[in-house]
């Protein structure tokens, strides 16, 4: 069975986490919980939308309107069609590995990956190996995301190599088996994030695309020599 490399998104391909992060942290002030963009990051980075409603209601003390998923939607969404960018290296990277499979598997909805996508460039890049955490029944930490793309890709999760920026994800990572690079490339990354990442479990931890595809490069050699 071949390899497959499977990339979160946010923070991991898209300058998304600084962004969303930002919008979030406004909308929990308006609210009336002051909230800095480093808490945002502590208490809501990572999670589904779901799970991000769920502990905004905590931090606030009440249930949230209901408008409050398509209002920070469509402000999130406006800040990613004027600001978003890829991560330094993430092109490269990808080129890199043109010629082994791939896929997307991160825990933002359908409708944000599409549109983030569109604004990168990279429909055509991963085509319809995008995998939103929308579909499975728990999101990370938990495996099920990660597992469903490695099924949907047909390569087993032992020889996948996952790249994440979050410890959340590392930890869904190794639930399902993958060998995790934990990356440090993306803006949002904070001082003592190597340390979660490998707290979490990651096997590697890469500061940059480059060393990370140093590693993908040692990596897929053991997994040829195994075979």
């Amino acid at each position: 069975m071949g390899a497959l490399i499977v990339f979160d998104f946010d923070g991991v391909i898209a300058e998304s986490e600084v962004l969303a992060n930002t919008v979030l942290a406004e909308f929990v002030t308006e609210l009336g919980v002051p909230t800095t963009l480093e808490d945002s990051y502590r208490l809501y980075m990572g999670k589904r939308l779901a799970d991000v409603i769920a502990a905004v209601e905590t931090s606030v003390g009440r249930a949230l309107p209901a408008s409050f998923p398509s209002q920070f939607q469509e402000r999130t969404f406006e800040r990613f069609r004027n600001e978003l960018r890829l991560v330094e290296g993430a092109q490269a990277y990808i080129d890199a590995f043109a010629h082994v499979p791939r896929c997307i598997a991160s825990s933002s909805s359908p409708d944000r990956l599409a549109l983030c996508l569109n604004v990168l460039g990279l429909q055509a890049t991963f085509g319809a190996h995008v995998f939103s955490a929308s579909t499975v029944a728990r999101g990370k930490p938990h495996p099920d995301l990660f597992l469903h793309a490695a099924r949907q890709m047909g390569v087993a999760p032992a020889n996948s190599i996952l790249i994440e920026d979050s410890p959340s994800g590392v930890q869904a990572g190794v639930a399902a088996g993958m060998i995790v690079i934990g990356l440090l490339a993306a803006s949002h990354i904070t001082a003592g994030h190597h340390e979660r990442l490998l707290a979490a479990g990651a096997r590697f931890v890469a500061a940059t695309f480059k060393e990370a595809e140093a590693i993908t490069r040692q990596l897929f050699g053991d997994m040829l020599a195994d075979r």
